[in-house]
């Protein structure tokens, strides 16, 4: 299980942390921010450790802060494929409130950071209640599924340097940076591709000027241009966003 940080009382969390940094815990009004707060626990969310994996009960929902989660689908062969991502613009978990609290895809970590979690049972009670928390998760659960169809569409119809651009913005945008800590085979298992896929991918990318790759690590060097460069999902998946979560206060 993920690191809680000791004695996380509404004090500590407040102190110490300040902002949630989750866009959908910051949209809350302060009232009521304050009723769920001794639901929520800080927690470290390391590198590719597995949070639940297909058919696991999920026991506690996940406000990522600046790391990412990423929903992937297992094949019978072994294969994976990542069908979505959740950063700070989201919660890990939507299927507690949706009725069903069992994983379908496994939910791994894929940029480490620490997380804010809430125990499934009063996630769902808060839910029920109605009010803005319900609002902003519906929002988000329309966000989210859009995503993900928008993303079949993306691994059907575009190329492998498209892809991976778009990929890389959306990982960009949700970590706050252009340095990305990733490696080729990794990204190879969220894009459902062979790693010389995603070196030739990349390579072309490079030679461009767009992006800069060592080892474990890329860095977007030409935003811009690279937005150019992907395809036409990163920008219907942005503005989805961007419309459905507002990033102040309701």
């Amino acid at each position: 299980m993920p690191l809680v940080y000791p004695l996380v009382q509404e004090a500590i969390l407040l102190q110490n942390f300040g902002s949630p940094k989750n866009q959908l815990l910051a949209a809350l009004p302060d009232e009521d921010y304050q009723r769920i707060l001794p639901h929520l626990e800080v927690v470290d969310l390391p590198l590719q450790k597995v949070l639940y994996h297909p058919g696991d009960s999920i026991e506690y929902v996940y406000f990522p802060r600046e790391s990412i989660i990423s929903l992937v689908t297992i094949l019978e062969d072994g294969a994976s494929v990542e069908v979505g991502i959740i950063g700070n613009e989201g919660v890990l978990g939507v299927e507690v409130f949706l009725g069903d609290p069992t994983a379908h895809h496994e939910m791994v970590v894929q940029s480490a950071d620490s997380g804010i979690r809430m125990a499934a049972a009063p996630f769902k009670v808060e839910f029920e209640r109605g009010g803005p928390l319900q609002r902003l998760l519906l929002r988000y659960t329309q966000t989210l599924f859009f995503q993900v169809s928008q993303g079949g569409a993306c691994f059907r119809r575009h190329t492998i340097e498209e892809r991976l651009a778009r990929w890389l913005l959306m990982v960009s945008d949700r970590i706050g940076s252009n340095e990305l800590p990733l490696t080729q085979e990794f990204i190879a298992q969220m894009l459902g591709t062979r790693r010389a896929g995603v070196t030739i991918a990349a390579g072309t990318l490079q030679r461009a000027g767009l992006i800069r790759y060592g080892r474990g690590r890329i860095t977007i060097v030409d935003r811009e241009h690279l937005e150019e460069a992907c395809c036409e999902c990163y920008r219907l998946i942005k503005e989805m966003t961007e419309r459905s979560l507002p990033l102040e206060r309701e």
